[in-house]
């Protein structure tokens, strides 16, 4: 006999598939980032930000953002560079760490609004979506960050992301590489946490 009902069965998908992504951010913060000049640096956890909202939806996509943001602040050396703890939070970068949540929403949010009828178009909505979210709307919460703790005037915090859009660029297309090929392997996955249109 069945004990599981299929709310049950969802929430344990969404608590596993959450985990997830935050442990594939986790295992990111491993590889080594770039340092830039005015504490700012390349790091590839950018891309999880991305697969997190295209994958999972705007609200798992957010939950699993802060579960890694949750670790990194009790001291979890997590973060490219093996940095973690509260000091992290009022860094020059502290901006585009908080803007992982925004930035996965929106990319999530998008995600589940633009068509993947098929698995071109899905990646092309993949594209658009990380785009928007993972780029303009981090690099939005980055600035915000430079501006207010790093005291740098507004046209120069903008000048600082100038850097990252070439790499922010090819993680896009990577994304959408990645959601190619989940939608035509897995038909029924529900890209952005809605099923296909």
């Amino acid at each position: 006999m069945n004990t599981h009902s299929p709310l049950t069965r969802r929430s344990s998908e969404s608590i596993a598939l959450v985990a997830l992504f935050a442990a594939l951010l986790a295992v990111m913060g491993l590889i080594p980032k770039i340092d830039l000049p005015l504490g700012v640096h390349i790091s590839i956890q950018t891309l999880g930000v991305m697969l997190a909202g295209c994958l999972l939806g705007p609200w798992r996509g957010l939950q699993a953002m802060l579960v890694f943001l949750v670790a990194v602040a009790v001291g979890l050396p997590l973060l490219s560079g093996g940095r973690g703890g509260l000091g992290v939070f009022v860094s020059p970068t502290a901006g585009y760490l908080v803007g992982w949540t925004v930035a996965a929403f929106v990319t999530g949010w998008l995600m589940a609004w633009l068509p993947k009828s098929t698995p071109r178009r899905a990646a092309a909505s993949a594209f658009v979506a990380s785009a928007v979210g993972g780029i303009a709307v981090l690099y939005m919460c980055g600035i915000a960050g430079l501006v207010w703790i790093a005291k740098l005037p507004l046209t120069q915090a903008m000048w600082a992301n100038v850097a990252f859009i070439p790499g922010d660029l090819l993680k896009c297309a990577l994304t959408a590489l990645v959601v190619h090929s989940i939608a035509r392997a897995m038909p029924d996955w529900r890209l952005g946490g809605v099923a296909q249109k």
